[in-house]
C-alpha cells in the first residue's frame, strides 16, 4: 500500500494558494448537496471538488488505490484546514513574509496555466525525425558508451586558466599536475564516477566519444575551469528501435521549450519592460555559457531522463 500522506505532503502548500477561505464562501451561498462535502472543520466546508483535485495530482492512482487514497486527502485537507484557520486566528495571512509567498506562488501558478493552456499537447515527430535524431547524435546511440570519469573543479581567474592548460599537458602525470595546483595556490576539488553518455552535456559528448582512454581534457568553469580525465570507457550502443520511445519524448519536449519559448519572446516584445535603479543590467542580454559542467544533464533533465529511461526500460 502506498504512503498516500507522504504523497499528498506537496499539495498542501499549493492549495493553500488557490483558495484556503472558499469552503467559507460557498457555505454562505447556500446549503449544498450532501454529497458535495467530504468534511467540515468549524463549519468551514471541506468538498469533494477539492479531493478531486488533488487526487488528480497522485501520480499512477489505479482504480483499487483510489479509495483509501481519496480517504487520506480528506484527512491531510482536515488538518491543512485546522492549520489554515489557526494562522488566520493568528493573523498570519496578514504577514508580510506570507503575503509575498502567498503572492509568489499564485503568480507561478497563472504563469504555467497561461503557458500550458497556450501551448497545449506537442505533435507526435516524424519517423523522418526521430530518424534523424538518432543519426546524428551516435554519441549517444549507436556509439553509446559509459564513462570512468576522473574531475578537477579548480578555481581560479582568467589570467590563470592559459597557464593551466599549459601545466596540464606539460604534468606526467594527474599527481604531478595536482602538486603544481597547490603550489600556485589554486584551490581543486577531485571527484570521480561512472556516468552514462545520456548523463554527460551534449556540448562536450562528442569529443568525449572521441577520447582514447587516459586522456583529458579541460573546459570553461564558472569560476574557473574544470579537467576531465577519461579513466575508462565501456561500449554500450542501443539501436534505433530500443531509442525510439525515448527520442520521441525528448524531441516533445524540445518542440515544447522551443515554443514556449517563442511566446514568451513575443509577449516580451509587445511589453514595456523598463529595469530600474540597481537592476538596469539586467535588461542587458546574459552572456552565453561557454560550457557546462559535466554534472548536468543534456539540454535538460526532462531530455536527459526521456533518454535513460527509454534505454533502461528497453535493454
Amino acid at each position: 500500500m502506498r504512503d498516500f500522506r507522504k504523497i499528498y505532503i506537496p499539495l498542501l502548500i499549493a492549495a493553500l494558494v488557490v483558495g484556503c477561505g472558499d469552503g467559507k464562501k460557498e457555505a454562505a451561498a447556500g446549503e449544498k448537496a450532501p454529497t458535495q462535502v467530504a468534511a467540515r472543520v468549524n463549519g468551514t466546508e471541506l468538498t469533494v471538488h477539492q479531493v478531486n483535485y488533488a487526487l488528480q495530482r497522485i501520480p499512477n492512482l489505479d482504480s483499487e488505490q483510489s479509495r483509501p487514497a481519496s480517504l487520506q486527502v480528506v484527512r491531510n485537507l482536515v488538518d491543512q484546514e485546522v492549520l489554515v484557520q489557526q494562522a488566520q486566528t493568528d493573523k498570519l495571512d496578514r504577514d508580510p513574509t506570507v503575503v509575498q509567498a502567498l503572492d509568489a506562488a499564485r503568480r507561478q501558478i497563472l504563469a504555467e496555466a497561461y503557458m500550458g493552456r497556450k501551448l497545449g499537447t506537442p505533435a507526435e515527430p516524424s519517423e523522418a525525425e526521430v530518424t534523424g535524431y538518432f543519426s546524428t547524435h551516435p554519441e549517444l546511440f549507436s556509439r553509446r558508451k559509459v564513462y570512468r570519469l576522473q574531475e578537477i573543479s579548480i578555481k581560479a581567474p582568467k589570467e590563470k586558466h592559459d597557464a593551466i592548460r599549459a601545466q596540464l599537458t606539460a604534468s606526467k602525470t594527474l599527481n604531478d599536475f595536482a602538486a603544481w595546483l597547490k603550489a600556485e595556490n589554486l584551490p581543486a576539488k577531485a571527484a570521480q564516477g561512472v556516468k552514462p553518455a545520456e548523463q554527460l552535456p551534449l556540448a562536450i559528448l562528442p569529443k568525449l566519444a572521441e577520447m582514447p582512454d587516459g586522456q583529458a581534457m579541460v573546459v570553461n568553469a564558472p569560476d574557473g575551469l574544470l579537467v576531465i580525465v577519461l579513466a575508462g570507457s565501456q561500449a554500450q550502443p542501443v539501436t534505433l528501435e530500443q531509442a525510439k520511445p525515448a527520442i520521441t519524448r525528448l524531441l516533445q519536449t524540445q518542440t515544447r521549450q522551443k515554443a514556449a519559448k517563442d511566446e514568451l519572446d513575443a509577449l516580451k516584445a509587445a511589453a514595456r519592460i523598463e529595469y530600474m535603479g540597481e537592476f538596469v543590467d539586467a535588461g542587458k542580454e546574459a552572456p552565453a555559457q561557454t560550457a557546462v559542467a559535466p554534472t548536468e544533464k543534456i539540454a535538460s533533465d526532462a531530455d536527459a531522463d526521456a533518454i535513460s529511461k527509454g534505454i533502461s526500460g528497453l535493454k
